[in-house]
Formats: structure tokens, sequence, C-alpha cells
């Protein structure tokens, strides 16, 4: 015989000595370098950052894209090419962030105080999509359904990309999965219907035209027709099908995980209208800011690497952009020692 049991009771994710996600030390922002207010680059910890917007841009931030370190294990390196003397190609590397944890414990911790830190920045119709992989998707649902609430849980998209194939005893892994939250479930968020392109089989029967479902008195669907207007297309699953960034594609940085700006550009155009601020706290390659400047949305990114702020840069500068830098500031740390890249 099953137990009933009450349909509020909450679930939660334990372990040893979990701590709940801890309030980020204050903190405030000093000016690096003076660029449009429309994007923001800052230089430093990204809790510490998330802490000093809260005085600014709190209720203001429509689409949060987070996507942390993937608990490798290792230290992730960017590659450079570059042509010698002779023409011969040229590969170097160097450190770019460390993924390196004591456990998954200090792991999950760690991006649940970021998730904590970004939900009070969302406007009540924003939106917070954490980008993971499988390994540990299952407990990051848990944990945004308790910073979150169940009720604000709104997709799990996967997407799907094709790679190198992997020397494994198992399927090959070609999936990431975003775990997509609504800041208030009573409010409706903000979503912008998007489209995937009609099957052949559909437009050998019905052409480009939209459907139009006939039905009998019943309410049972007799037949369909067509109108005249013109159909937009097949309204897009969660499941996404988008290439990964190549080693020769032209917009790669070197800069290691970098995502495809064709996945930001979906989550950008689906969740936000133009305008709206973009925020991303692990800005890495700087992918979300140029994909939001090239769609009219403003944007914010913090990262603690000199190097991926000056990749950020350099790709606002390409669309024309002159960026406003900034650094954190806390209470308990001396001013980080500035690249001279930074302040040209």
């Amino acid at each position: 015989m099953r137990t009933a049991f009450p349909a509020t009771l909450p679930v939660t994710l334990t372990w040893a000595n979990r701590r709940p996600p801890c309030s980020p030390p204050p903190a405030d922002l000093g000016i690096i370098r003076r660029g449009t207010a429309d994007h923001l680059l800052i230089l430093g910890d990204n809790l510490a950052g998330l802490s000093a917007l809260e005085d600014t841009v709190a209720g203001d931030v429509t689409l949060a894209y987070l996507d942390p370190p993937f608990f490798t294990g290792r230290v992730h390196e960017r590659v450079e090419r570059s042509r010698d003397l002779r023409g011969n190609l040229v590969r170097s590397t160097r450190p770019a962030f460390d993924d390196r944890w004591a456990g998954l414990a200090e792991y999950l911790e760690d991006v649940s105080d970021r998730i904590a830190a970004v939900r009070r920045l969302l406007a009540p119709h924003g939106s917070l999509v954490l980008h993971v992989d499988p390994k540990t998707s299952h407990y990051f649902k848990v944990i945004c359904d308790e910073i979150f609430g169940p009720d604000c849980f709104a997709s799990e998209i996967v997407w799907r990309y094709r790679r190198w194939p992997a020397k494994t005893a198992n399927f090959q892994r070609v999936h990431d999965v975003l775990l997509r939250y609504c800041k208030d479930a009573r409010v409706p968020s903000r979503f912008n219907p998007q489209y995937e392109p009609l099957a052949q089989s559909t437009l050998a029967t019905w052409g480009t035209k939209k459907q139009r479902a006939v039905v009998g008195e019943d309410g049972r669907r007799l037949r369909s027709s067509t109108t005249e207007d013109a159909s937009p297309g097949v309204p897009m699953g969660d499941v996404w099908e988008i290439g990964i960034v190549a080693p020769v594609a032209k917009e790669r940085t070197g800069y290691p995980t970098q995502k495809p700006a064709a996945l930001l550009k979906r989550l950008v155009e689906g969740l936000t209208d133009p305008r709206e601020i973009v925020l991303d706290p692990y800005l890495g390659s700087g992918t979300t800011a140029a994909v939001a400047c090239e769609l009219g949305r403003r944007s914010i990114g913090i990262d603690k690497n000199e190097e991926s702020i000056e990749i950020a840069r350099g790709r606002l500068n390409a669309l024309g952009v002159r960026p406003m830098l900034k650094q954190v500031l806390t209470e308990s740390s001396a001013a980080v020692a500035l690249d001279r890249a930074l302040l040209a």
C-alpha cells in the first residue's frame, strides 16, 4: 500500500556537512576603463561581483546564462595557433581556468552560491539557464528546485552535438543539459517562440502555409486545412542539434570550452527582448556578451581571468562597441594587478 505524501513536501539534496548557499562578502566595483554602460565587463571573483551588482541591477536582469566548470578535475588551457617564419603551424598553450575540486560537495556548493546570488538579480519575468553536463545535471535540478522552488522549473534543454568519438565501452556522450528556471512562477516569464523548419513531408502535403484544424461539434478533429498566412515553422522543441565550435571555425578564440554563438543566439532571442540585460557570471570566451551585442541587448560579464576579459573586450570591439571595464573590490582583498592590455 502506497503512503500518500503532501504535495507541498519539499525534496532536498543532502550530504555530510552541507551548508546553505552563503551570502557573498560586501564588494564594490572600481572602474578600470570607461566605455558604454550597455556592455559591462567585470574582472574578479564572480560571487563578489554578483554581490556588488545588487545595488544597481537587482530585479533588472532578464536572462542569466551560467556555464560553470564541468567538474572535470583538471586545469583547462587556452590554445593559440600561429605560423613560424617557415609558415609552419605552431601550437602553444597556457592555463585558462582551474577545474579541480576537493570533491563533488565543494563543487556543488560553489556553483549553488552563484545560482542563489544570480536569482536576486533577476527581474520578475526573468530566467536563469544553467549549462551543465549529465554528470551533475540531476544534482543541480534538485538544487535549483530548492533555490527557486519546483514551480519555477521551466524546461530542460538537451544540446546535442557531434564530436570526434572517444574510446569508451559505453554510448558516446554527445549532449549537454541546460536547465531553465523562471524567477517567479506567478509572473509570465519572457518568452519569444522560436521555430524550426517544416519537415519535407509537411512541405510536400501542405506547402508553406499555416495549417488550421477543422473540428466537429463533439470537439474532435475532422481534418486540416490551410490558411493564407505563411507558416513560421514548427515550434521549437527542447532538443537542439547545434554543432560545436570547430578548431578551424572563424568564431573560435582558443579559450577552452567555448560555446557556439548559435546556441546563445537561440537563448537570447527566445528569452529576452531588445535592450534587456543578459548576465553571464562565467564569461569565458565572451560569446554571451558578443551575441547580446549583436542582437541589441545589454550585457554584463564577470570573470576572474584577465585573458577572458580581454578576449571578450576584443569581440565587442570588433562589433564597434567599447565596453566599460570594472574590477571587483572587496574589504578583505587588495586590488588585482592589472595587465596593461586592459588599460589600453
